[in-house]
């Protein structure tokens, strides 16, 4: 389980649709912390197999250094499900971070997951679970579910909330993905806490799904600004505009990261003089605080703030 001082940045999660070879290429050097190759939502049935094998060439293919590199794979109760962990794994898992694993409706889905992914592994003679799973959340059985999938693999990087199953899953008004549009609050404020807490729990992160109006920036800003105050991780950009708001956003900006700084040296040295709290900036600072400080100081030297 990871404390504030074990980072991964997944600030950004770049939407590939993996029936489209020249967005595959293009998404190492995209500026995302991560991208996802998807076979699922964004890929047509009759386009399944070969997209599967663009996501084979473009893990191998491609320098994957600057940005981790996952797939969605196709849900469980599909029938492309068995042949996207055997295929890909099987032939590009050493090239591979995580996979996504969506409509994890129950910690049984995601066992299932892991289970023939050990056996992947083991038979092409791969370290057996290094490979990360996320798991998406996307209907009422999940949110219900939620603490029981986070506890479901010690795989598990991430929980990932999914707008726009949930919205058709629970017959919410809408059309678009991700916005709310009307709705006087925060539209997900709900369903993105109750994840956070079962996902912080266990030590995951949690990513925000798709806001789907490209052309409002604006927009964009306010749904990463409230998902990371409800402590979330990061969030999917579904086009690359969508990359820097989020890498901002889910980053302390260099004046909480300076901040947080002075925060940690100032307890550390009243730590060592006997003392459990210090006023810093006309605050009071005792464990808590530098707790809180130094998840900041260390998410702002893995984003190269500090």
């Amino acid at each position: 389980m990871g404390g504030p001082d074990d980072v991964t940045l997944r600030r950004s999660q770049l939407a590939t649709p993996g029936s489209d070879p020249k967005m595959i290429e293009r998404a190492p050097d995209s500026g995302a912390d991560e991208a996802f190759i998807d076979l699922e939502d964004s890929v047509a049935p009759s386009e399944k197999i070969e997209a599967r094998e663009n996501a084979i060439e473009g893990l191998i293919e491609y320098d994957w250094s600057d940005t981790r590199p996952c797939y969605r794979m196709n849900g469980v109760d599909t029938r492309w499900f068995y042949d996207d962990v055997i295929e890909v794994v099987g032939r590009a898992g050493e090239y591979l971070d995580t996979i996504m694993v969506p409509m994890a409706n129950n910690p049984e889905t995601v066992a299932t997951v892991d289970n023939l992914l050990t056996q992947v592994e083991a038979n092409n003679d791969l370290p057996v679970g290094e490979i990360g799973l996320q798991a998406q959340i996307e209907s009422p059985e999940a949110m219900t579910k939620v603490a029981d999938i986070a506890r479901a693999s010690d795989r598990l990087e991430s929980l990932v909330f999914g707008p726009g199953d949930y919205t058709a899953n629970v017959g919410a008004a809408g059309l678009t993905i991700g916005s709310g549009g009307g709705y006087p609050g925060h539209y997900w404020h709900y369903q993105l806490a109750r994840i956070a807490h079962a996902a912080k729990a266990q030590g995951l992160q949690v990513i925000d799904g798709p806001y789907a109006e490209i052309e409002d920036a604006e927009g964009f800003r306010d749904s990463c600004r409230w998902a990371s105050q409800l402590g979330c991780d990061g969030k999917w950009a579904i086009h690359p505009s969508q990359i820097e708001p989020a890498n901002e956003t889910f980053a302390p900006s260099p004046e909480e990261a300076e901040k947080a700084r002075r925060i940690v040296d100032a307890y550390a040295e009243a730590k060592e003089q006997g003392r459990g709290a210090v006023s810093v900036d006309g605050e009071m600072v005792d464990e808590a605080t530098d707790k809180m400080a130094r998840g900041i100081v260390a998410r702002a030297e893995r984003a190269g703030i500090l």
